[in-house]
């Protein structure tokens, strides 16, 4: 083949992208056809807020731009030949032809089959009683919280025997719901399964703030994070509904959970590491910043009390209680290359550990690893507890940040990550969240994020990585092939580079080492 012929060849084969009409345009067609962004991004299969992305001046690439430009011009060419469908004079306005009460209003949901739909007549919420105009997967409630007046709690959770949910409306002429035993529709959610008619309170949020303002990804987002708190309530306590366990949300406290001043801290140590490895071998080292994805996330699967804390006293650890723990640690001597499991603490003596903490260092101080000898325990304040109390909650938000993840949908990842931060900062003593007042909870969520990343320290040292600094609950600095130790990626049992940088000095040649 010739240099023309090649060059022939790459022209034949190249393609120029399919151009697609100014984004005030893309929604108008969207609209004129009364399609909804979520009807349109099912058909795309990407995310409604990913819609509003293009619809506000964000250009897709690769098949799915051919398809969404498809898709425009057969709107465009309907929207030109189809004709005004007039109404005679004589019948009386329809409820579509009535004018919006409500702001959120002018921009009606369409109906859009299990997911998101008016209704013809106001239903009581699910989530407060009160009259919505909307449905969700088959259940009534409002798509803007702020409309929602979800009453008071003391408790965040229903016990087992509670009622269930109110079933979807069926219309007059659909067929009986199948009794059971006759067929439930379910669909994955993590490893387990759910019924298909459960609302999907994330993707609800994120569609209503996007029509809310227009598209506009910025303010939709800075919405959203606005309500954090509440909706993050309001997904508890969806996903405790039928709970095995019953939640006190505001128990008594110890006086070591409680502030000695107004602005001072508990007596409670979260074993925080600050940690720097003091020496480096002779020579010039690459040392990568490692960031661990979703730490408090992940830290939400941590033995948690139930109930108001009990006081005990001696020398005995209860696997099946959790709470805080008055200890002596125990002398740490492998500062050189690993972390103290207790944090950056320079103060000696007898401290406040939570349950996470404590639980490490006495699996270190196990005949599998050896590292330390026991600590002493003195007193403990515990309740019974379970690892799984906050599970299906953490795969709900673990579940939209990976849908986010893979459709590039920011709006959703902003929204879930202060959903999980917030949560985990204001369950405290905390003007920002009254619904559940849980300062021991706050505590063994931060100390559990904090032991995650001291065992990520571990496994790089183990796995012959030189481990050289670790930083709060998600950095990691590391020497040394890491891609084959930890996965790659954004997930939360991922890894994402933070930073990369050079120490030390070069050995000359024929200097030792």
């Amino acid at each position: 083949m010739t240099d023309f012929d090649a060059i022939d060849a790459l022209l034949a084969g190249a393609r120029q992208e399919v151009p697609l009409p100014p984004a005030g345009e893309r929604r108008a067609l969207r609209e004129g056809l009364n399609l909804s962004r979520t009807q349109l991004a099912r058909a795309l299969a990407v995310s409604p807020s990913t819609i509003a992305g293009w619809e506000s001046g964000r250009d897709p690439s690769g098949e799915v731009r051919e398809k969404y430009a498809y898709f425009l011009k057969g709107a465009r060419a309907k929207l030109a030949t189809a004709a005004p469908a007039g109404k005679p004079e004589d019948l009386p306005p329809t409820e579509a032809d009535a004018e919006p009460e409500t702001e959120t209003d002018q921009h009606p949901v369409q109906d859009d089959g299990d997911d998101v739909g008016a209704l013809p007549t106001p239903r009581p919420c699910v989530l407060c009683g009160q009259p919505a105009r909307h449905q969700v997967a088959g259940f009534p409630q409002h798509l803007d919280p702020s409309h929602c007046g979800t009453p008071e709690r003391t408790r965040t959770t229903h016990p087992a025997s509670a009622a269930e949910p109110p079933s979807p409306p069926t219309p007059a002429s659909a067929p009986p719901r199948p009794q059971a035993g006759g067929g439930v529709k379910v669909v994955p959610a993590g490893r387990r399964l759910k019924t298909a008619d459960d609302p999907d309170l994330i993707a609800a949020a994120v569609s209503a703030a996007l029509d809310q303002h227009g598209g506009d990804v910025e303010a939709a987002t800075a919405a959203l994070v606005r309500r954090a708190i509440p909706d993050a309530m309001a997904l508890l306590d969806q996903t405790r509904k039928g709970g095995r366990y019953d939640i006190v949300a505001h128990p008594w406290l110890p006086d070591v959970l409680r502030k000695q001043s107004a602005r001072g801290p508990d007596q409670i140590w979260e074993a925080r590491p600050k940690w720097t490895r003091p020496d480096l071998p002779p020579g010039e080292f690459e040392v990568t910043a490692l960031d661990v994805n979703g730490a408090y996330l992940s830290a939400l699967k941590t033995h948690l009390p139930l109930g108001q804390l009990e006081h005990s006293t001696g020398d005995r650890h209860d696997r099946r209680r959790a709470g805080v723990h008055l200890i002596t640690p125990p002398a740490w001597e492998h500062d050189a290359y690993l972390p103290n499991p207790i944090g950056s603490r320079d103060e000696p003596g007898p401290l406040w550990v939570t349950e996470p903490t404590l639980r490490l260092l006495l699996r270190l101080s196990g005949p599998k690893y050896g590292l330390c000898d026991p600590p002493e325990i003195h007193e403990s304040w515990t309740s019974g507890a379970t690892e799984g109390l906050l599970e299906k909650f953490r795969v709900a938000l673990k579940d939209a940040r990976d849908r986010a993840i893979a459709h590039d949908d920011d709006v959703t990842l902003e929204y879930v990550k202060a959903m999980y931060s917030k949560f985990v900062s204001t369950m405290g003593e905390s003007n920002y969240n009254r619904e559940l007042y849980r300062t021991d909870w706050m505590h063994l969520i931060r100390s559990q994020a904090f032991a995650n990343l001291w065992w990520k320290a571990h496994r790089a040292y183990d796995e012959g990585l030189m481990v050289v600094r670790a930083m709060g609950t998600d950095e990691l600095h590391v020497i040394g092939d890491w891609r084959a130790v930890f996965p790659e990626g954004r997930g939360v049992s991922e890894v994402k580079v933070k930073d990369v940088y050079r120490v030390g000095t070069p050995v000359a040649a024929g200097q030792d080492v």
